[in-house]
């Protein structure tokens, strides 16, 4: 998601942005801090600085406060991975819902990932207790910030996680069979807003508008009915409404923003970008347009970086990566042309014109030289015939650096 957090981040304004990171949904795990550098090392890898803000336990009255007054300032508010269940515990009789709503409608940022997003909405999937203990499926309360907007939603992000193999992992683990016994419970005016991994739904208050970004889809599943948004599309918050209360009609998407209803969205590849930018690439060079090649090599290399940050390997990257090389490459050979003296590369050609042009002068045919003069001329090239020879010079370099050619073989 590098390339999500730095558009959130830009919209903020010039840097640096107060950015901070939030650790009560993994407080209670034992490498809880190094969890946090990590995060805080991903954030770096796209030049956003994260500020840790501890706020681990719900019994720490001075570390909840600090918290709240830490998140007030910021700009940026990220949290992540853990137990959505264990953070709404700590954040109980809280003032953090209201923090954020003032954060919103102040012009900042919230961006909730995984255990976090979870909390979002009026109802919270207790993933460990159902999926790691055992538990029989029941929802939790929800910090339900979505109210704000209107929406009566459970968010379940890793909507499309399929780590189970041979059994049903989807819809944050739970798998088809408990999200329906989950449904049945949820009052009849309540959906579930279902987001993929590696995907973002980002809500712009002041647009009025949900866009989806990343690699999968937004999905709004209500009554086992699906309406699919694939990654790039853009609908108004009231269209999202009319959706999810049944209104209103779905609004018309156009073929590259729909995905049929169960149908996964495409995984945008990582090899097909670098394909593309090699194509990119190739019609900047053949137009000499060095600034769309350079852009393109800037663009994959991005792209690579983006990618390895997301899934935190390098799997997938090798083939793109030596399309990177190769553009290099051919871009260093360009370069080593543009730094040879003009008057070497065009040399062989003008000689062998001044051959032709000495020829005709010996056989008297004073017209075809003084127009081999003439098209030399026009071409930039100045020719002078010498006492001891004929020289040419290139006519667009000032005097001082001009440099003769050498008279061609047999002339005087």
């Amino acid at each position: 998601m590098a390339k999500v957090h730095r558009r959130l981040v830009e919209r903020l304004g010039a840097p640096p942005v107060d950015a901070v990171l939030l650790d009560s949904p993994y407080g209670f795990q034992e490498n809880a801090d190094e969890i946090s550098q990590r995060t805080v090392r991903y954030f770096r890898n796209f030049q956003i600085s994260l500020d840790v803000v501890s706020w681990p336990t719900a019994n720490d009255v001075l570390a909840r406060e600090r918290a709240l007054a830490r998140i007030d300032a910021a700009d940026y508010v990220f949290a992540g991975p853990g137990s959505p269940t264990y953070a709404l515990g700590v954040w109980k009789r809280s003032r953090l819902r209201d923090v954020l709503i003032d954060k919103l409608t102040g012009g900042g940022c919230v961006t909730f990932a995984s255990a976090a997003a979870l909390t979002l909405g009026v109802a919270t999937v207790p993933v460990y207790e159902i999926y790691k203990v055992g538990a029989a499926p029941y929802w939790a309360d929800g910090m339900d910030l979505l109210a704000q907007i209107g929406l009566q939603a459970a968010v379940i992000p890793h909507y499309d996680n399929a780590e189970g193999g041979t059994h049903d992992t989807r819809f944050c683990y739970l798998g088809e069979r408990r999200l329906r016994v989950l449904e049945s419970m949820m009052a009849a005016d309540t959906v579930v807003l279902g987001v993929d991994e590696h995907t973002a739904a980002v809500f712009d208050l002041d647009a009025d508008t949900v866009t989806v970004l990343g690699r999968g889809a937004l999905t709004i599943r209500r009554q086992a009915g699906n309406t699919v948004f694939a990654s790039g599309c853009t609908v108004t918050i009231e269209e999202l409404n009319a959706i999810a209360t049944g209104s209103g009609p779905t609004p018309v998407l156009s073929d590259a923003q729909r995905c049929a209803a169960g149908t996964p969205c495409p995984t945008p590849s990582l090899r097909a970008e670098a394909e593309r930018l090699e194509d990119v690439f190739d019609t900047g060079l053949r137009a000499r347009d060095v600034n769309a090649a350079v852009t393109a090599v800037l663009e994959l290399e991005q792209a690579i970086v983006d990618w390895s940050a997301d899934t935190e390997e390098m799997d997938g990257t090798e083939g793109p990566r030596t399309m990177l090389r190769r553009m290099m490459t051919r871009l260093a050979e360009l370069a080593v042309v543009g730094t040879r003296d003009p008057r070497d590369i065009v040399a062989p050609f003008v000689n062998t014109l001044l051959e032709v042009r000495e020829h005709a002068r010996k056989q008297g045919s004073w017209t075809l030289a003084d127009a081999l003069r003439d098209r030399l001329t026009a071409a930039g090239i100045e020719v002078r015939d010498t006492p001891q020879g004929t020289l040419w010079l290139l006519a667009d370099r000032p005097e001082g650096n001009q440099r003769g050619g050498p008279p061609p073989p047999g002339s005087r």
